[in-house]
């Protein structure tokens, strides 16, 4: 029994009109450009695509603010969403409207000169996943809105917000649709990153799990009127197609992922569009997926009109170190041996910085085949070489050696250098071994990250913002028998929160005693819908949904036991007959359902509120329809029947004359069965008092010239404010989120996670022209636009990545007074 979801929104439709007419350009319209210059026009004043323009530069021609002035900046307006979770969206501003979301996937436009709220849209079910961007599309007459919320991507009328019906399925397409998947309702994917248009095309990525099962990560173009595909490349190549030679021999039956999450970029003059892709599952052991495993860890150049592969690049072969390319690549113009050359950089979490031509693949600096360490776990079988470009350098460190790690007291160095000698600390590309920490550095969450990095287009400067930290990952067996819930949690869990529940807050939160903080209730949407960086489990449910909640409570790794399920309250006359009438059907006589398709409803008021189970029998949800007619009485009635609690149901209670029994197992484990061994999960390097655990600088700003590949400067970038008092200042801090750069000579960036703090720096020196103070920390990119003559610069907060500190999220604008 669950709810549809309803669509509202706060209609200001006639407003939101004559905002848009009042346009200085065509709202969202994105010129062709012959060179880049011209995609950067003076009279740009919008920022119409995530990133600010389809080149994926970061780079505005607004030059208002510049290095005289922008010490005089000011708030100019504060959105408060009212809510708490993460927020690291970069909106879009179309002539005078801000489009943006809000931690629980609402789509909100705004008055981009005030921050008035002018409408909202959201689908009735709250969302927690990450949503960095909406994409637009316009022909000058019609305009299009679109918003990747959950598994689903919507299209909305950007005056109203209201739903465009003729797109897809009443204004929808479910993004786990067209992969070759018959039950897509056991699987996850998100739009985190926005599509990009092309044409009167949106071409979409999507994020996946990094366990399995897992969907193909193809990337896909769908019709921006009715929702139909258009084209799609797989990422996993099939029988016949380039690249299947890299895998096992049907391996695209049973593996998954290879995805797009990051964004992309467009050569709009060429119709070229660059995919960076992420790694293949299981992410950490792949001995069923022996081979180069193309086109995972892959940049792909693809026709933007048909999808046909014209040039690709992989970055790392056979990928076990979660080493995606973490971050949209950027579209510039260098001089490279006395030319000038169309090209496109791409940075990674390894620290690395390619440099092809952009319509031939040709690198412009040399790319040299470098042997590494072979794998000595069983099973498994690396690749011989990485690539590693000659040019530019590293811009984070990749060796820890004894004399890096932290002397912020004798303590915390004593503890480091103890903890120190119990990895294999080799460089880069050292693969993972049984039951030792190996060092990971720089860590999983890069070297570069989501956030991009911003171009200079008149001077061929790229600025990257990098993480500098440890972080450690190895592997342990996968041990046969257990419960039915210590194997869903060891399968689905483990890789993030550890094995011994632990997790490595605050990034991964320990799991021990989680159920003295949060509802069996609320643990179970957090399972189906995700939170921030965690995906959706939808796989998990039922039986095995029953038996990992109460794995969560006691850490019971015991073999499975065969008591006799709880059974529902048969003294429940009137409820039972209900039940009978309504539920029986889909639900099952002895409750057991038949997932995929009809969940088990033995222990719902375990998993569910009252409140929750009511608004699906009166609203339905999915195939299930609405049972309006129901009285307050009956309801009352099928819920004592339902039970006020549940025992674990075990494994057996799903496998003796249980027809789905088949199914269930299908959707859990490859048919090959678990893998034999598996991630013992992230581990930041942190001393006993939460700080890394090495040297500073912990997190980077660079400037590269990419004509020379030669570092222009590199600062640290952020504080943790309680260090800079005791006078430990410019230790840099991790960073989410990217910068943007402008023809007023400025970089602006936020993204540290502790100082709430946005940051102007001279572009050409580094130097700290102007800091603001923001009410959380500014984990997203930058937009500037310019509305009634004046230039604004915009940035949302919030405090997901920092739980100790006050949380909210709001969008903060500043602009000259």
């Amino acid at each position: 029994m669950e709810a549809r979801g309803a669509s509202t929104a706060t209609l200001v439709p006639f407003l939101v009109s004559a905002i848009l007419a009042l346009s200085l350009v065509n709202p969202g319209q994105i010129l062709p450009a012959a060179n880049a210059q011209a995609r950067h026009a003076a009279t740009q004043t919008d920022w119409p695509v995530y990133g600010g323009q389809s080149a994926d530069d970061r780079y505005s021609a607004l030059h208002q603010i510049d290095r005289t002035n922008v010490h005089k900046l000011k708030v100019a307006w504060t959105f408060d969403t009212k809510e708490p979770g993460g927020l690291q969206t970069n909106p879009l501003i179309i002539g005078r409207v801000l489009f943006g979301f809000t931690p629980t996937q609402k789509v909100i436009a705004l008055d981009a000169a005030t921050g008035k709220n002018l409408w909202t849209f959201s689908t009735g079910t709250p969302g927690l996943q990450p949503t960095r961007g909406l994409s637009y599309w316009t022909d000058g007459k019609q305009s299009i809105l679109f918003a990747g919320l959950l598994t689903n991507l919507y299209a909305l009328d950007p005056a109203t917000g209201k739903l465009i019906s003729s797109f897809g399925d009443g204004g929808k397409i479910d993004l786990r649709k067209d992969l070759n998947e018959k039950d897509v309702t056991q699987s996850f994917a998100a739009l985190t990153t926005p599509g990009l248009i092309y044409k009167d095309m949106i071409i979409v990525g999507f994020r996946a799990p990094e366990t399995e099962p897992a969907l193909h990560g193809d990337i896909r173009a769908y019709d921006v009127h009715t929702g139909k595909l258009r084209w799609i490349f797989h990422t996993i190549p099939l029988p016949g197609e380039p690249g299947y030679e890299t895998w096992p021999k049907d391996a695209w039956k049973v593996t998954g992922a290879a995805n797009n999450w990051t964004g992309m970029a467009l050569d709009e003059k060429r119709g070229i569009v660059y995919a960076p892709t992420g790694s293949a599952v299981n992410d950490f052991y792949g001995a069923d997926r022996i081979g180069d495993d193309l086109y995972a860890n892959t940049l792909l150049a693809l026709d933007a009109n048909t999808g046909q592969r014209l040039w690709h690049f992989q970055g790392v072969h056979h990928d076990i170190w979660d080493r995606d390319f973490p971050s949209p690549p950027s579209l510039v113009t260098v001089r490279s041996h006395g030319k000038t050359v169309d090209a496109i950089a791409q940075t990674t979490k390894q620290g690395y910085l390619f440099l092809f031509d952009r319509t031939t693949g040709q690198p412009l600096f040399p790319i040299e085949e470098k042997p590494f360490p072979a794998s000595t776990a069983p099973g498994e079988k690396t690749s011989p070489t990485q690539p590693v470009p000659s040019t530019p350098g590293p811009y984070a460190r990749q060796l820890l050696t004894a004399d890096m790690l932290t002397t912020r007291t004798p303590e915390a160095h004593a503890w480091a250098a103890e903890q120190f000698k119990t990895f294999i600390s080799n460089g880069l590309f050292v693969p993972f071994t049984v039951d030792k920490q190996t060092v990971v550095f720089p860590g999983f969450d890069g070297g570069a990250e989501w956030g991009g990095s911003a171009v200079d287009i008149k001077t061929g400067v790229i600025y990257i913002n990098a993480n500098d930290i440890v972080w450690t990952g190895g592997l342990t067996e996968n041990k046969q028998g257990g419960s039915l819930g210590a194997n869903v949690y060891q399968s689905q869990c483990s890789m993030c929160h550890g094995g011994d529940r632990k997790g490595n807050p605050p990034a991964f939160p320990s799991l021990i005693d989680e159920q003295k903080h949060l509802s069996d209730a609320q643990i179970t949407e957090i399972i189906h819908s995700g939170k921030g960086r965690m995906p959706s489990f939808p796989n998990v449910e039922a039986a095995r949904l029953t038996a990992v909640l109460e794995y969560l409570k006691t850490g019971d790794t015991g073999g499975p036991t065969t008591p006799t399920p709880k059974s529902v309250n048969r003294s429940e006359i009137a409820g039972a007959k209900i039940y009978d009438k309504n539920c029986a059907i889909c639900h099952g006589d002895d409750l057991l359902g038949a997932p995929s398709n009809y969940p088990g409803l033995l222990g719902v008021r375990l998993r569910l509120t009252d409140q929750q189970i009511l608004a699906n029998i009166h609203n339905g949800k999915g195939r299930m329809p609405s049972f309006h007619k129901l009285t307050d009485a009956d309801t009352a009635s099928l819920l004592r029947f339902l039970g006020d609690s549940a025992s674990p149901i075990v494994e057996a209670a799903v496998t003796s004359n249980n027809s789905s029994k088949k199914e269930v197992e299908s959707t859990l484990t490859p048919p090959a069965g678990p893998a034999k061994y598996r991630f013992t999960g992230y581990r930041k390097f942190l001393d006993p008092d939460g700080y890394p655990a090495v040297q500073p600088p912990w997190g980077t700003l660079n400037a590269i010239d990419l004509n020379t590949g030669k570092y222009l400067w590199k600062i640290p970038l952020g504080n943790y404010p309680e260090l800079a008092a005791k006078g430990l200042k410019d230790t840099g801090t991790e960073n989410y989120g990217g910068p943007i750069a402008t023809a007023g000579g400025i970089v602006f960036i936020a993204a540290t996670n502790f100082d709430h703090t946005i940051r102007a720096f001279d572009s050409r020196t580094g130097t700290l022209l102007w800091q603001g103070d923001l009410p959380y920390a500014g984990n997203a990119t930058p937009a500037t636009y310019m509305v009634d003559g004046r230039q604004y610069v915009v940035i949302a907060t919030s405090n997901a990545r920092n739980p100790k500190g006050p949380q909210g999220a709001a969008y903060i604008a500043f602009a000259l007074p």
